[in-house]
């Protein structure tokens, strides 16, 4: 009990002033703690696409709408607005702002409640095309032709002035002060989707233009939770706390009908005020290990994507190991829709290009690679092979397709390098290119044990076909900064679906979108004129074989080699409650709950 009065001492949850005799105790704070494998890259949402980021600002900030976290299939809800009117075209989103939003307190108020109005999401959008906010996700918005917008940024890009934020544009405007409404050029009828994601949070303009260049380390949104900035530090500790000011949001989840654990789970808590918990403590644990442990050791409630090596260990065959059942420890296995990748840049003199002998490199270093190896040693099993860009859980996706994507063929491999006139010119057992000149590959990796891993097997996959490679290691947001750059060759990463539709994957290999989703700088006409045909088909036959025919030709070129997509298994301790995996919701400690009599009574 010491060291729970001492915790909530130092969470500043206890008061100053010792107890009147027969006054109740205060409620020891609900804690929720967990690990990231990486730090954060920055608390602005029109700044990131790394999932660590986005995951804590979902919890910070308000999109126009969300995914309903236990609604299967899965569909949108309110969030920071009600859903929208969507005209028959498609081209025309109108939004109501919820009113009686407040932004968090901060400074820059000056002491003032600060409603959240429609003019905040007009703002928000448009620090996207401001060429000073290098923002990564420009390419959805830029993608679906907001009228006006993109001639406002060109403006100021040939001018060398400032963005124009005031100038009224025709697809982005507020039209009372709860209302505002997007106009695109084009139909698209998911558009709607992207709105869920956090790069559509809405900030306050007088916040930003506070802080500057260092709006990343001050946000300050209208959600559930707010960052605890004396408590951050770098590399290691994140903490949010509960808003005290948030609305009045209640737990009316609606399970499948197919789950009834989730039903009688979304029967306890109905009612429940949000958020429940008071406090989110991430550690940044880079190490599988370590995680491991930190969950084992009970340092920590819920343990997200339980390292591959000690799957066998956790999970045998599938099932929770006797030891953790005794516990009451709780699984939760479920596919991400997600793909893990080595990117080749284009328009790297070794391997990029689209001339005959450098797509058969690529294709050789493709068909080189044992995916089923990488599975089984890398991923533990924790993986299946990919045949494109389209992940499961997506509408498009193929699951009964089979493509050269997933071929492990060495023989084949060394038939296309000889063919094309990569050969050992000077007996070295090491090939070179065409010219004669070196052929030397260098792929961008991890200082991580499960990087490490997967290093070993590209690096036996370059010797069995005679290609020099080596790797430079570098921390994830260094990597993310530098492939964005065009500064890497190769690098191996995965691509996190935030919304259940395939075109959000095939748009990393859209030529315009290089340089922010397309990390490999693709850019093939044929490519995106089906990329661009099939944004604006609806569902059915048609949009799917759009997209069957883009997936071949990622295929034939090879700017990704696509191993596989991932099987998570989180485990959560027996005192948490509620937790349950939504691949496109991340900010699922919202609906989360501690019961701390359950955890007293463990000893925790």
């Amino acid at each position: 009990m010491r060291n729970v009065l001492l915790a909530a001492l130092a969470a500043g949850v206890l008061a100053a002033a010792p107890l009147r005799v027969g006054a109740q105790a205060p409620a020891e704070p609900k804690v929720l703690r967990y690990a990231f494998r990486s730090d954060i890259t920055s608390f602005d949402p029109a700044k990131v696409s790394d999932t660590y980021s986005n995951t804590l600002i979902t919890g910070m900030f308000d999109a126009p709408v969300r995914w309903a976290y236990l609604a299967r299939p899965f569909k949108l809800e309110p969030s920071g607005c009600e859903l929208p009117e969507v005209s028959a075209d498609y081209k025309t989103l109108t939004f109501k702002v919820r009113p009686g939003l407040f932004f968090h307190d901060d400074p820059a108020f000056k002491g003032k409640k600060r409603e959240l109005v429609a003019a905040d999401y007009v703002y928000s959008l448009k620090r996207h095309y401001d060429p000073q906010t290098k923002s990564p996700n420009l390419y959805i918005l830029e993608g679906a032709g907001v009228l006006g917008l993109s001639e406002l940024r060109k403006k100021a890009l040939k001018d060398k002035t400032p963005f124009d934020y005031d100038t009224p544009v025709e697809g982005l405007k507020a039209l009372d002060k709860y209302t505002w409404q997007i106009k695109l050029a084009k139909p698209d009828p998911r558009f709607v989707n992207n709105l869920a994601n956090p790069l559509a949070a809405a900030l306050a303009r007088e916040v930003v233009e506070a802080y500057g260049d260092r709006i990343g380390e001050h946000p300050v949104g209208t959600a559930a939770f707010m960052l605890k900035r004396d408590e951050w530090r770098r590399s290691s500790r994140i903490v949010l706390v509960k808003n005290p000011a948030y609305r009045d949001e209640f737990y009316n989840e609606q399970a499948p009908a197919d789950r009834p654990d989730l039903q009688a789970m979304a029967e306890r808590l109905k009612g429940r005020k949000l958020p429940m918990i008071d406090r989110l403590e991430v550690a940044i644990i880079e190490e599988p290990q370590p995680r491991w442990l930190a969950f084992l050791n009970d340092e920590a409630d819920f343990l997200q994507e339980l390292p591959a090596e000690f799957i066998s260990v956790a999970a045998p065959n599938g099932q929770l190991a006797p030891n953790l059942a005794k516990r009451n420890i709780k699984m939760n296995r479920y596919p991400q829709a997600d793909i893990n990748f080595t990117f080749f840049n284009m328009k790297d003199p070794v391997v990029g290009g689209y001339e005959p002998a450098q797509v058969a490199l690529r294709r050789a270093i493709g068909l080189a690679y044992d995916v089923d190896r990488e599975i089984r040693l890398a991923r533990k099993g924790q993986m299946v092979p990919a045949q494109g860009l389209m992940p499961p859980g997506t509408w498009g996706y193929r699951p009964d397709l089979k493509t050269e994507m997933s071929e492990h063929n060495i023989a084949k491999a060394k038939a296309l390098l000889d063919l094309h006139g990569f050969k050992d010119v000077d007996g070295d057992g090491w090939r070179e290119r065409p010219d004669g000149s070196e052929l030397r590959l260098q792929r961008a990796t991890q200082p991580t044990a499960d990087y490490r891993v997967l290093d070993e097997l590209m690096e036996k996959a370059m010797r069995a076909i005679g290609i020099r490679i080596g790797f430079k290691q570098g921390k994830f947001p260094e990597n993310i900064k530098a492939s964005r750059a065009g500064k890497l060759q190769m690098w191996n990463l995965a691509w996190v679906a935030t919304t259940p539709d395939a075109g959000y994957h095939l748009a990393i290999a859209y030529g315009p979108n290089g340089g922010q989703a397309n990390h490999s700088r693709f850019d093939l006409p044929a490519f995106n004129r089906l990329y661009e045909q099939q944004a604006v088909l609806p569902n059915g036959p048609e949009r799917q074989q759009v997209m069957d025919q883009a997936n071949k030709l990622v295929v034939a070129y090879m700017p990704y080699k696509i191993s596989g997509h991932r099987i998570w298994t989180d485990l959560s301790q027996p005192w948490v409650i509620g937790a349950e995996r939504n691949v496109f919701r991340r900010d699922f400690w919202q609906y989360v709950d501690i019961d701390t009599a359950a955890k007293a009574a463990a000893g925790r």
